[in-house]
């Protein structure tokens, strides 16, 4: 893994792996502004980690007070027209990653900052956070999919509301309207992180691969569509050794040892 060229020579961020779980930090102090090269390094680093059998989970997190105050503005009058039509493409390697992806935000979460964490599978906030997509005030509207992701969970009235005012939204506000999975104090967020980490882990990796999936794709679909796919999966899985290792374990009483086959 670590002679993966696509982890080599980032900009701005730096990937930790450490057994199971991997860690993407976005890394330039103090307000860890993305720039465009960076945007295709983090979906390269995304498609290794995914490719890495040996991680199981992996956590977008920033480094000090901040997750991202967004891009770095000039570079959108600097980038190509190509370079422009790949952002949602780079921006949403976190939801197409097969494997869980945790975004540990606090600070100013802005711009692209709040659509790539929009692209993660869990939000865990500090209460500092506080989550923006500020296009409008610079005569455009988010480029990244954010938009689109929000609408999703929030409907249109409230995404409306976000990005017509580029208004800010607080951590609570957030977790009401069903944007955050958690908030908790800025002090605990490691932690809470590490928590959820930890039990991710517990479960059996294939099942949690299949379940990703499963959800992600029938986020548009017909409800019959949806159950019938799902009866697809859980057929799939009957026939998987883990499947039978947790019938096994839960019979027996004891803890599963999923191998993730």
């Amino acid at each position: 893994m670590s002679d993966d060229p696509r982890l080599t020579g980032l900009d701005g961020f730096r990937v930790e792996v450490k057994g199971p779980r991997a860690d993407v930090v976005l890394d330039r102090p103090p307000l860890n502004v993305i720039t465009m090269p960076q945007r295709d390094q983090i979906r390269r680093v995304f498609e290794a980690l995914d490719e890495d059998e040996a991680v199981r989970v992996v956590v977008l997190r920033g480094a000090g007070e901040h997750f991202s105050s967004g891009g770095y503005i000039k570079g959108f009058l600097e980038a190509s027209p190509e370079t422009v039509s790949k952002l949602a493409w780079n921006i949403a390697a976190p939801a197409r990653c097969s494997k869980p992806v945790i975004a540990a935000n606090r600070g100013y979460t802005f711009g692209v900052g709040f659509e790539i964490s929009l692209a993660c599978d869990f939000r865990i906030c500090s209460e500092t956070t506080q989550y923006a997509l500020p296009e409008q005030r610079l005569g455009q509207i988010p480029g990244s999919g954010g938009s689109a992701r929000l609408q999703k969970i929030v409907g249109i009235t409230r995404t409306k509301d976000i990005v017509m005012r580029s208004r800010r939204i607080s951590a609570k506000q957030a977790l009401d309207w069903g944007i955050a999975t958690e908030v908790v104090p800025d002090a605990t967020l490691e932690a809470t992180v590490d928590a959820l980490v930890a039990e991710l882990l517990e479960f059996a990796p294939l099942a949690q691969r299949t379940a990703k999936k499963l959800l992600n794709d029938t986020e548009d679909a017909l409800l019959t569509t949806a159950i019938e796919l799902e009866g697809h999966c859980y057929s799939r899985l009957r026939t998987s050794e883990d499947f039978a290792e947790g019938v096994n374990a839960f019979h027996e009483k004891r803890k599963p040892v999923f191998r993730g086959r």
